[in-house]
């Protein structure tokens, strides 16, 4: 399955705030909220939604192929995915940019406050889904992005008849309801987590089940609470998997993400692909950083093995 992932491409700045923000936050007083918090702790990761859920779905077996626009300061992360497996001739360099940025601190309770600079990735509805060299694609992931390439994006690919998996997360609160609207009943599958969900709902006027009735399959997750997988009129709970350590949030999501699709492109079941996301999920959250976990196949189900019983279906990622 040959599978293009969109969306950002950024350095992530990690801090880590010794407290709760929490404690710090005046409810009656949110009209004039101002508050700076003095770190422990900042560190410079790759990341990005798009390279996050290749570098998993990698890790996994596959040979995903990342399209998006960077910058001038590309060239050592382009090296490390490519080393990784991952496909990066879809990575146009804008010239005088720089890669986008994603500033995110994080308190004792995994908390997060964040904010994200844009730079080469405002550039990536230059980029089409169908200049990319060599067959159609499978499928295409529409993950966050500048809000006029989340827009073009899904709709280049109805017109190619190419599936796509929605997952617009952080840009639902950028985009316009009636463009987000299009974007998911268009899609072949829709990812969210639980807050995103409910901004999704409102922001489309659409119901849970004017979604299904679209979508072959709908994912949200639930943190700590593990996740839901919706296809028609089931629906199917998965726990998170159990895990003492717990270091940095960051990319858990994508990680999660490009478990699942492995499951799903090797045609398992709507249960194994969600443990075989939770199971990635928490290889991430173990380490500091989306891309500093690493694993083998053989690694990978042995250790599911020790939770979940997929009846022997894993073993397709042994071959």
């Amino acid at each position: 399955m040959k599978i293009v992932c969109t969306g950002s491409v950024a350095y992530d700045y990690l801090m880590s705030f010794p407290g709760y923000f929490k404690d710090h936050i005046i409810a009656e007083r949110l009209d004039t909220i101002s508050l700076s918090f003095l770190v422990d702790s900042m560190v410079k990761q790759r990341g990005g939604v798009a390279p996050n859920i290749a570098y998993t779905l990698a890790l996994l077996g596959a040979k995903p192929v990342l399209l998006a626009t960077v910058g001038e300061d590309f060239s050592e992360y382009r090296a490390w995915l490519e080393e990784k497996g991952i496909d990066t001739t879809g990575a146009k360099v804008i010239p005088g940019t720089y890669t986008a940025s994603f500033f995110a601190n994080t308190d004792l309770a995994n908390a997060q406050i964040a904010s994200f600079y844009a730079g080469a990735m405002s550039h990536a509805a230059e980029l089409k889904i169908t200049s990319l060299p060599g067959e159609k694609p499978d499928l295409v992931i529409i993950s966050p992005n500048s809000p006029d390439a989340m827009r073009d994006y899904p709709r280049e690919c109805i017109a190619a008849g190419i599936p796509y998996l929605y997952d617009p997360s952080q840009q639902i609160v950028r985009m316009d309801g009636a463009v987000l609207k299009e974007g998911v009943l268009g899609a072949e599958m829709l990812f969210v987590n639980e807050y995103e969900y409910e901004l999704l709902l409102r922001a489309t006027e659409l119901t849970k089940e004017e979604i299904l009735s679209h979508v072959k399959f709908m994912v949200v997750t639930l943190s700590a609470k593990g996740s839901m997988v919706f296809c028609g009129d089931s629906e199917h709970a998965i726990e998170a998997f159990p895990t003492d350590i717990k270091v940095d949030p960051t990319g858990v999501g994508d990680a999660f993400r490009g478990g699942f699709l492995t499951g799903y492109r090797c045609g398992l079941d709507w249960v194994t692909c969600g443990q075989m996301g939770s199971l990635a999920a928490a290889y991430c959250l173990e380490q500091r950083g989306p891309q500093n976990h690493s694993y083998t196949p053989a690694e990978f189900v042995a250790r599911y093995r020790t939770v979940f019983n997929d009846g022997g279906q894993l073993d397709c990622l042994l071959k």
